[in-house]
């Protein structure tokens, strides 16, 4: 999310005078108490293009393992436009995908505060440039490295080894009092740093299992696939152990878990309580994530239930399942040609459609030249309609008024995405709300009004929500602006998300709807 400047005690809601009326009407010309002050409907144009780094919205930049900053700054040549564009520009956010002991070497020792690592380079790269960062770290080594500290293990804590001829590429069990003693004291530190809407856009809170995705999660050291009458218990107690563990630290920073129908599970296959954990985790304050878009074998009705089950009651996030430039996709039931990476790219998108996602990726490499030279339509095409795009259709407001004067203020508002705000989120608690300002000549709010009827989160399909309410205008006589914006009530009411119209902006973003003048 753009950083926007915050104007002090100017804007504290004690200095506000609201007095709020029922929802419902659709705006016209009225009346107010003022019977000089003659009521203007404002039609703002809709933008339907322009790019909205909004938070848990649009396209994710995936880091690179280099640290080197100047990733973050990569051009790729698009055909449609002539032209390169810069990948970063269409993205909101970076997702950084790491393992535990490439964060935490050491006991105490933490790679993201220490400037020679390239963790920290990768990370101050993204945020140098304005994108926050998401993570996700990883713990089993089975097919990777040794992904859980090696302090951790001597310490005590039990593992498993998959493969005798790699006995550093352990897996943790998670269930363990030590690994979780050791894991609870990173994330503490990772949450000091990291705890913070501004510079971290989410977090993939789970991380267990090969790849941290969930898949093949071990409880027993001497057999990694073993299932026995302590599997379903030991599932239930660990994904609730680990998402508390996350949500209680990260109060402010949107969690998500990477749902599929084994999650959790020693082996592969739809399990009956795959559902019941996921209800776990969003119990305890997560969001949904997949990473098998477009891959038809693995992402197929179990997981379409679960989004159907969670639609416009937590956002989903997408990653694609196929890495064209390593797997046979064309294999996939979906009938993807081979040679034809745009078949997949297409297969993604449609699947992404079908989930109403807020969020999309582009991964490192051939992924991301993938989508831009094979796909640009659907980059493009997301933008405008995927995630949430919020903007009023419709304000009535007063020309002029008296001073201290009663003004009802009537609006309209759409969302023109197909996934939704998520201000019902427990890490955000409704904390965006929809609030007009009397700005001065240089466009500074002099008053602030928050409609706190407002919800954003219930703003779905393009469908108009009509609000009004009664505000006083307290200020001295004089020529004013009207504007408009969804602000952050947790940072002094600034404006915090971008709405898609085409009207003037202030530097601070504020909507401009018309002239006032106070009289």
């Amino acid at each position: 999310m753009p950083r926007l400047l915050s104007w002090g005690t100017a804007l504290l809601l004690s200095s506000l005078s609201l007095l709020f009326l029922s929802c419902g009407k659709t705006p016209g010309e009225e009346k107010g108490d003022d019977p000089g002050a003659g009521y203007t409907q404002v039609k703002p144009a809709f933008n339907r293009t322009k790019v909205l780094k909004n938070p848990l919205n649009g396209w994710v930049m995936y880091g690179s393992g280099s640290g080197d900053p100047s990733y973050w700054d990569t051009e790729i040549y698009v055909e449609e436009k002539g032209a390169n564009v810069r990948v970063r520009d269409y993205a909101s956010a970076a997702y950084i995908r790491t393992y535990w002991a490439a964060m935490n070497p050491a006991d105490g020792v933490y790679a993201w505060r220490d400037p020679s690592t390239a963790i920290y380079k990768m990370i101050h790269g993204a945020l140098d440039r304005g994108l926050p960062i998401a993570f996700r770290f990883n713990v089993d080594g089975r097919d990777q490295r040794r992904n859980t500290p090696k302090f951790v293990t001597d310490a005590g804590a039990a593992y498993g080894v998959e493969n005798t001829k790699f006995p550093d590429r352990i897996t943790p069990m998670p269930q363990d009092p030590i690994f979780q003693k050791y894991y609870e004291k990173f994330l503490t530190a990772l949450a000091e740093d990291f705890n913070d809407p501004e510079i971290c856009a989410f977090i993939d809170g789970y991380g267990l299992g090969k790849w941290g995705e969930g898949h093949t999660v071990a409880y027993d050291p001497n057999n990694l696939t073993l299932v026995d009458g302590n599997t379903t218990r030991l599932k239930e107690e660990v994904m609730d152990w680990i998402t508390k563990a996350y949500a209680s630290r990260f109060t402010k920073v949107p969690l998500v878990l990477n749902y599929h129908r084994s999650v959790g599970h020693p082996v592969s296959g739809t399990q009956p309580d795959s559902e019941k954990l996921v209800s776990i985790a969003v119990t305890n304050g997560y969001c949904l994530r997949s990473d098998a878009f477009g891959m038809n074998d693995y992402y197929g009705n179990w997981e379409r239930s679960i989004v159907n089950t969670w639609r416009y009651k937590r956002p989903v996030i997408m990653e694609g399942g196929w890495i064209v430039g390593q797997h046979s996709y064309w294999n996939d039931p979906a009938g993807y040609r081979r040679d034809h990476p745009e078949d997949v790219r297409k297969g993604e998108y449609d699947a992404s459609k079908e989930a109403r996602v807020n969020m999309m990726d582009f991964r490192v490499g051939q992924e991301t030249q993938s989508w831009f030279t094979d796909a640009f339509v659907y980059v493009q095409q997301f933008v405008t309609e995927g995630g949430y795009r919020l903007y009023p259709d419709l304000v009535s407001l007063p020309a002029s008024v008296r001073a201290g004067a009663s003004v009802k203020i009537s609006s309209r508002w759409r969302n023109m995405g197909w996934g939704y705000c998520p201000n019902n989120i427990p890490q955000w608690n409704f904390k965006y709300k929809v609030a007009f300002a009397i700005l001065d000549q240089t466009d500074k709010p002099v008053k602030v009004f928050v409609d706190d009827k407002c919800e954003p989160s219930s703003w779905v399909e393009s469908k108009p929500n009509s609000y009004e309410f009664q505000v006083r205008a307290d200020v001295a006589p004089g020529n004013y602006k009207w504007a408009v914006a969804i602000v952050d009530t947790t940072r002094d009411n600034t404006p915090g998300i971008q709405l898609a119209v085409n009207n003037d902006v202030s530097d601070d973003g504020w909507v401009k709807l018309m002239n006032l003048k106070v009289e």
